[in-house]
């Protein structure tokens, strides 16, 4: 009877970092400083991209188009309530974001253990890697990351449709996350739990089983080569991913897997920001500042232009 008379909420109120307007104006101004430095670095890499002439480079213009994506579904916003006095998001705004972030968060975790894989063959079977890396197959590994993320948002949709809001409506995040919102529920969530947790295991466990298996076999390849030249010159095609791979998931990690406490609040939403905003940012600084041949394509695109 008690669900049957809750009143299903409209708008959820989201968390800022702070209420003194001077700080607040200054996180204004770093948040969107971070933005723009991270549509120019993707715009800039995505444009260089078809000048190199290599499939992880298809699939870096791809994971340089998913952090745009990612970056955007949160960063406008918060910039808005930065300087709003009233911080909400509409349930169906709410439930959009949560659609897009799931879709999107996993994308780039396929694409990662897609651009591990790449490393891998290229490092462990170089003689196959044409063979083995064609477009044909780049285009199927690419599409069944997008696939994974499309299936993965799409099933924590469904789970927080069914989920009901009566009592509180207050996220203490500035986005919309499935796990907050799961706790604030008044309705039974053990399947929403259930759909959680095993879209965890099932997307979020075997993608970076692909990354540290394919990392075993390189390191283990990079240690048989006889000469420390060759080693070197081995393990520096692989630094740009490697780094990228342990911002992401180390983000990730401990924004997901350490719980929260009211005394540890301030740190994770720091914890976030690295994870939603930050990471998006280095990505192609990273693969810009670390690489010679993206160095080199951006250079004839000066050129051209």
């Amino acid at each position: 009877m008690a669900q049957s008379n809750c009143t299903q909420v409209t708008e959820f109120s989201l968390a800022g970092f702070t209420e003194d307007t001077v700080t607040q104006g200054n996180l204004f101004l770093l948040f969107l400083l971070t933005y723009l430095v991270t549509i120019v670095g993707i715009i800039i890499l995505i444009r260089a991209s078809p000048h190199l002439h290599s499939p992880m480079y298809y699939f870096l213009a791809n994971l340089a188009f998913v952090d745009l994506c990612f970056s955007t579904i949160i960063t406008p916003k918060m910039l808005v309530d930065l300087m709003s006095e009233k911080k909400s998001i509409a349930y169906v705004g709410c439930v959009a974001q949560v659609f897009l972030l799931d879709l999107f968060g996993i994308t780039e975790c396929f694409l990662l253990a897609s651009m591990a894989y790449d490393r891998y063959v290229a490092i462990c079977h170089p003689l196959l890697y044409p063979l083995v890396m064609a477009p044909k197959c780049c285009f199927q590994l690419v599409s069944g990351s997008y696939l994974m993320g499309l299936t993965n948002g799409m099933g924590q949709t469904i789970s927080m449709s069914t989920l009901s809001f009566c009592s509180s409506s207050a996220i203490n995040l500035f986005f919309c996350d499935t796990s907050p919102l799961i706790s604030l529920s008044t309705s039974n969530t053990t399947l929403s739990r259930i759909i959680l947790t095993t879209a965890a295991s099932l997307f979020g466990v075997s993608s970076i089983l692909v990354v540290l298996v394919s990392y075993m076999d390189i390191i283990a390849t990079i240690l048989s080569i006889n000469s420390a030249e060759g080693k070197c010159k081995a393990f520096s095609t692989c630094t740009s991913h490697l780094t990228t791979v342990s911002i992401f998931y180390g983000a990730s990690f401990f924004m997901y897997l350490f719980p929260s406490s009211d005394s540890s609040r301030g740190a994770d939403k720091w914890a976030v920001v690295l994870y939603t905003m930050v990471t998006p940012m280095l990505n192609p600084l990273i693969y810009s500042l670390r690489n010679k041949e993206v160095k080199e394509a951006l250079r004839r695109l000066l050129k051209i232009k």
